[in-house]
């Protein structure tokens, strides 16, 4: 039988490590010791897991050039990039570690009795299900705030990670989490099945596509675990006449070819006002152009980015760079800007996982307001103006987690993030974050 579980290098194609997926016994060993370490680590006082994140945070950016490394080899990513993510995660744990006190303290209410209070507890072991192009953040953001608020998380990583996931058990063993409180888990896709129906886990967690998110949210609800759901998107990035264009044009560049092109809040739609576009496209198209990116994680996820391009070619699309599919070993592709782009075109409605562009132009606020939120995700939204009042409304009405003014969308501890629509629901980070597994619990006496 074929491992599950591959370590394949997307710049050269070569197979470098194989994986044996879980037996079903094991499956249930790893859910019985994480149900046995949650009635431990609920009980821990907070201030020892608080030292835990910590750290683990030290862990993160004493060997942040390792892991970077690390992240390089299995999914493409730039070295540089993947430091800066080990060190996010870090920032992350530290974050939570100072303040699961504040966002956990019960919080009394005014009401008829002596005295009314709402406390925040864990529910018990939470499922994750993790995707490959960001293999240590989207971890980190969702075991901080979870271990912090007492929780314990089973780590589902993604197949071609697989010594990312390892690395991060590795981390919090070393850090001093208890034992059983976080483990990573070598399941095959009928076994996740099993693991969310068995009574014993509490709740899951998934970062992945539209389809995955009804897969498990299906499962999910057959057996009444609550779920928090990111599920990817085809971010608008909306360039008014009155902003800095070169600073739109630089955010715009960055934003869409960071990890690659491999981002769920990338800037992936642009939309630009006819007065500046004809300035915007001559900054952007040279600047796309020589962008010198790496290669994306698999030769899956090339193939099927060449075919969404070249299904917009067929139907009538211009390109004005890239839009090849290289020759050569590795997983290449070049950063790439389609016009025309049309509704019935697989580029239109469909997010591209990788570093191509759709540039649409526009005329009117009203216009690109229904131009934005005619699509099936709702994760992020850029929106470029200097214009107060436009500001205002256009912030009420994009259909998005979040909008970003004048900057490009990026996701902070600080701050809760997520989306609507096909983008899924829930939120991670911030203070909602940490309080989308514990049970808000009322408490009333008199």
């Amino acid at each position: 039988m074929r491992p599950t579980y591959q370590t394949i290098n997307p710049a050269s194609g070569q197979l470098l490590q194989t994986f044996a997926h879980l037996s079903d016994h094991a499956v249930d060993m790893h859910i019985d010791q994480a149900s046995l370490a949650f009635r431990g680590w609920r009980n821990e006082e907070l201030n020892h897991k608080s030292e835990v994140l910590r750290k683990a945070a030290d862990i993160l950016e004493h060997n942040a050039e390792n892991y970077g490394a690390l992240m390089e080899l299995e999914m493409g990513k730039p070295a540089a990039q993947g430091v800066a993510e080990s060190k996010k995660c870090a920032l992350t744990c530290r974050f939570y570690a100072d303040h699961a006190e504040k966002f956990l303290t019960p919080e009394n209410r005014q009401t008829d009795s002596n005295k009314s209070l709402v406390r925040f507890e864990p529910l018990g072991p939470i499922l994750a299900i993790m995707p490959w192009n960001f293999p240590f953040w989207q971890v980190f953001r969702v075991a901080a705030p979870n271990l912090m608020a007492g929780n314990v998380i089973l780590l589902k990583h993604a197949e071609n990670v697989p010594q990312c996931a390892l690395a991060i058990e590795a981390i919090f063993a070393e850090a001093g989490l208890l034992k059983g409180a976080f483990q990573s888990l070598f399941a095959t896709h009928e076994q996740v099945a099993t693991i969310i129906a068995d009574p014993r886990i509490r709740g899951v967690t998934l970062t992945g596509s539209s389809r995955a998110g009804a897969q498990v949210g299906t499962i999910a609800g057959q057996h009444l675990k609550k779920t928090v759901m990111e599920l990817g998107g085809s971010d608008a990035f909306i360039v008014f006449d009155d902003c800095d264009v070169e600073a739109a044009v630089e955010a715009g560049v960055t934003s869409r070819c960071l990890n690659n092109g491999q981002s769920c809040i990338a800037a992936k739609r642009f939309f630009v006002q006819a007065g500046v576009a004809k300035t915007f496209m001559a900054g952007f198209v040279p600047r796309m152009r020589a962008q010198d990116t790496g290669p994306l994680a698999t030769k899956k996820q090339q193939q099927l980015l060449s075919d969404q391009v070249e299904d917009a070619k067929r139907k009538g699309a211009t390109v004005l760079c890239g839009g090849e599919m290289p020759n050569g070993e590795g997983c290449f592709y070049p950063p790439s800007i389609l016009i025309n782009v049309t509704p019935d075109m697989r580029a239109f409605h469909e997010e591209l996982f990788g570093p191509v562009a759709v540039v649409h132009q526009f005329f009117t606020d009203e216009e690109v307001v229904t131009l934005a939120n005619g699509s099936q995700f709702g994760l992020g939204a850029n929106l470029w103006t200097k214009n107060a009042k436009r500001i205002e409304m256009l912030t009420r009405e994009l259909e998005a987690g979040s909008v970003f003014v004048n900057d490009y969308v990026r996701s902070d501890p600080r701050l809760p993030f997520g989306g609507v629509k096909g983008s899924g629901h829930g939120r991670e980070l911030g203070v909602l974050g940490m309080r989308e597994f514990v049970n808000i619990k009322t408490v009333w006496i008199k």
